[in-house]
């Protein structure tokens, strides 16, 4: 397999973003995004992910030439058009924003509407955890869920993140869709002809399936059925009701080159430990139930092995595909 250096590959990601119609500023972003997500060993939202977003740009599913803005703001509170384009630049704001307000206010929760997919929700919030805050960062998605007691896809898998930082050493950073499995494995899986675990998903008449491109054309399992579904509803409602971007079932597929412009939403909550507690009491409390957690052989610190992944690529570059390979240096020129 092809192994690119994380420089030659967002190298590559930029050329295939800007000749599709993307801007210096959203292919810079979307590329840093794609191949972080790869060096931590998330394949299935990384560079993998190009050739969907250059169709997107071409198709006008996603704006090239959007630049985000803060078009609302109260407070702690703060409102980003992503103006159709790329998430990354958006969000990448939308945290920046977060995080100033955080410092004036203690809180602060920045919403992003018109926007699109949104990769990894935990890289978002890596500055969050530099700027010694926790922060909280989730999205919606197009319908891949049913709601609890429901039978038709309404909601997306709706992922939600959150960042803690330590004393010493890399923070807490936790990182989970409220599906069985991300729905980007799927898509994965079905591109590669290979079959998912029994659980993951059902197909379009409602049954439980191994076949990837079935499961596609069906619906994603919640995890931990009801109860995960009505997180996923919480979700829904905070990225989507309180920005007033696009319901899940208003959006078509991440995964289908035409369609309309998802329009999804975002949101991060970001809090300053100083506010409350203080910084001191805060890292004690952290690192007393690190310490308990440790006591276990075996327990293994969340974002831990993320962290390990991307030091490795960073040092011996990252493998991709050779087809997928074939296509970025298509997409390029």
């Amino acid at each position: 397999m092809p192994r690119l250096a994380p420089a030659a590959l967002q190298d590559l990601v930029e050329r295939a973003l800007r000749r599709a119609g993307a801007n210096a500023g959203m292919a810079v972003a979307t590329a840093q995004a794609l191949i972080e997500a790869d060096a931590q060993g998330l394949g299935s939202h990384g560079v993998a992910r190009v050739p969907q977003y250059a169709a997107h740009l071409k198709n006008g599913r996603a704006v090239g030439d959007a630049v985000a803005s803060v078009i609302r703001c109260r407070g702690g509170a703060a409102l980003v058009d992503a103006a159709g384009g790329l998430a990354f630049p958006a969000c990448a704001l939308a945290v920046a924003e977060a995080i100033r307000r955080a410092r004036e206010f203690g809180v602060s929760f920045v919403g992003v509407t018109n926007s699109h997919h949104f990769g990894v929700a935990a890289c978002h919030l890596a500055p969050v955890a530099a700027a010694a805050m926790v922060g909280l960062a989730l999205g919606n998605s197009p319908a891949a869920m049913a709601v609890a007691g429901g039978r038709h896809p309404v909601l997306g898998t709706n992922p939600v993140a959150a960042i803690f930082p330590r004393k010493n050493g890399a923070p807490l950073t936790i990182d989970l869709s409220l599906s069985q499995a991300a729905r980007g494995k799927v898509m994965i899986a079905a591109k590669e002809g290979r079959p998912i675990p029994l659980g993951w998903a059902l197909d379009a008449d409602g049954k439980p399936t191994t076949d990837a491109r079935a499961a596609l054309a069906g619906s994603m399992l919640a995890v931990g059925g009801d109860k995960g579904a009505t997180l996923a509803l919480v979700v829904e409602l905070l990225a989507c009701a309180l920005t007033g971007a696009a319901m899940g079932f208003e959006a078509d597929s991440f995964l289908i080159d035409e369609g309309n412009r998802p329009g999804v939403g975002q949101a991060f909550l970001v809090i300053d430990p100083a506010a409350l507690a203080g910084m001191p009491v805060y890292l004690e409390r952290v690192e007393s139930l690190i310490a308990e957690m440790e006591k276990d052989p075996g327990v293994r610190l969340p974002g831990y092995r993320r962290n390990a992944l991307s030091a490795a690529a960073a040092r011996d570059g990252i493998e991709i595909d050779p087809a997928l390979h074939r296509r970025l240096l298509e997409l390029a020129g």
